[in-house]
């Protein structure tokens, strides 16, 4: 069954809609956003610079009535740079907090790789903590809270890769990639004069938004999609190119993110068909390859492709098919 022929929810179809004015032939990326939005994930996306990257997540902001943050990471970067930092007023005779960027709703934390681990890891213990700790007391993030953090797959000198259980911290990994000339002619259309981006207005209120998150951890998953999703991610402990494959925390994952696309299909249960959408996207980058596979150009996507392709989609027959 086409996922086509399910309508949208009529409050993501209005996101969606602002999204399409400010991108041009990124749907799937604006929907995929909106789905690790919804579950309460967050997205690593990887890809060159100038693809549209913080207009996304800018939209996604304005859409959703949201504070924006945005973090540049650099070498020199200090973790204090990212939570905020506590300074000395002179008047009042005590300590106060200035907060940091992280603690805005959507925060767009740009060239993740190019920052120190220990910057990394005060982004990342926020995004798996939902507070983060300043002079050693917990200040709690607001709520909601979303991260698209980028990183260039092309400049690798003077990086620092994220570590596979800092990856695994990421609900969805997306790449945007190139316009095509078609959608590249309308893009410089669209902006000749003003940005399409200042004429997108709020759809949704961050109250709302906290609702349908709510509202999309009372979606139904059947034991039988319970089973696929757990064939899939052990597939990838068994397959003879993965040197290590999805944990526990995939499959989890896996079950959030399609209970969100379910949602966003305006449906209260889930689909096996949403499993398979949303499989590459939430898997790939929790596994990790032999080096033989490496050196053979097999990609993780492609391994999980191959895996979809060999356990077959539980579906429930007509008697008279």
């Amino acid at each position: 069954m086409s996922h086509q022929t399910f309508l949208y929810h009529p409050k993501i179809s209005e996101v969606l809609r602002n999204i399409n004015k400010v991108m041009i032939g990124k749907d799937e990326e604006a929907l995929l956003s909106v789905v690790a939005l919804l579950a309460k994930g967050h997205v690593l996306l990887e890809d060159v610079p100038g693809v549209g990257k913080t207009m996304l997540v800018r939209t996604l902001a304005k859409s959703m009535d949201c504070d924006f943050k945005r973090i540049q990471f650099t070498p020199d970067l200090l973790p204090s740079d990212v939570t905020g930092v506590s300074i000395y007023n002179p008047k009042t005779l005590e300590f106060e907090f200035r907060p940091g960027p992280i603690l805005g709703n959507i925060v767009l934390a740009d060239e993740i790789n190019r920052t120190s681990p220990k910057t990394q890891s005060s982004l990342l213990e926020g995004m798996e903590e939902t507070n983060i700790t300043v002079d050693g007391e917990a200040v709690p993030l607001q709520r909601p809270f979303f991260v698209m953090a980028t990183q260039n797959p092309i400049e690798y000198e003077g990086t620092y890769p994220l570590p596979e259980a800092q990856l695994d911290r990421f609900l969805l990994k997306l790449k945007m990639g190139y316009p095509t000339q078609k959608q590249e002619m309308e893009m410089l259309a669209r902006t000749s004069g003003s940005h399409p981006i200042h004429d997108v207005e709020a759809v949704i209120t961050r109250e709302e938004l906290i609702e349908l998150q709510h509202q999309v951890e009372e979606v139904y998953v059947d034991s039988t999609v319970h089973h696929y999703i757990v064939d899939l991610v052990t597939g990838t402990r068994n397959h003879e190119g993965v040197y290590l494959g999805v944990s526990p925390r995939g499959s989890i994952a896996l079950m959030k993110a399609a209970k969100a696309y379910a949602f966003i299909k305006d449906r209260d249960y889930v689909l096996p068909d949403d499993v398979k959408f949303l499989a590459a996207n939430v898997l790939s980058h929790r596994i990790i390859l032999t080096s033989e596979t490496k050196f053979e150009g097999t990609t993780a996507e492609d391994i999980v492709s191959n895996i979809l392709s060999d356990i077959a989609v539980p579906v429930q027959r007509n008697v008279s098919e």
